[in-house]
């Protein structure tokens, strides 16, 4: 079963390494600065973004990235986890789904209500686990440079 921990000031080129396969696997190409900004928000008390990561036979396997957000037709915040990746080779191990539980152990922690995320159309193999959590919503995202 794998632990799951906050990644930690010595996970840096681990993290470094999944969070630039995370991007390769959605297709971004990441801006020079953007992982060391996502890692100065994780470390910078205070931002509200929070990082773990998981460990399967002391070896770091995965991560999970989220925050928090204003949800106004709710007058409350939700709970966002706005990235999660798990190496290849232990997808379906448990790992991704104990990143998930700590989220929503974080968010029940806080008196958050809901935890919510995007995924592609297409990551088939995350949506299976995604959706033994409920059903997806109807919504669409739009993204526009501007």
């Amino acid at each position: 079963m794998p632990s799951i921990r906050p990644v930690a000031e010595s996970d840096h080129q681990i993290w470094l390494s999944l969070f630039a396969d995370y991007a390769q696997f959605y297709l971004v190409d990441l801006p020079d600065d953007a992982a060391s900004q996502a890692w100065q928000w994780i470390h910078d008390s205070d931002e509200p973004f929070w990082c773990d990561v998981a460990e399967l036979d002391g070896k770091i396997v995965g991560m999970t990235q989220y925050q928090l957000m204003h949800r106004s037709l709710s007058g409350e915040k939700v709970c966002y986890l706005s990235d999660l990746y798990v190496i290849p080779e232990v997808r379906g191990s448990g790992a991704g789904r104990a990143l998930i539980d700590q989220v929503f152990a974080f968010a029940k922690s806080k008196d958050i209500s809901n935890v919510r995320w995007l995924t592609q159309d297409y990551n088939y193999n995350a949506r299976k686990l995604y959706d033994s959590y409920g059903r997806k919503s109807d919504f669409i995202l739009y993204s526009f440079p501007v």
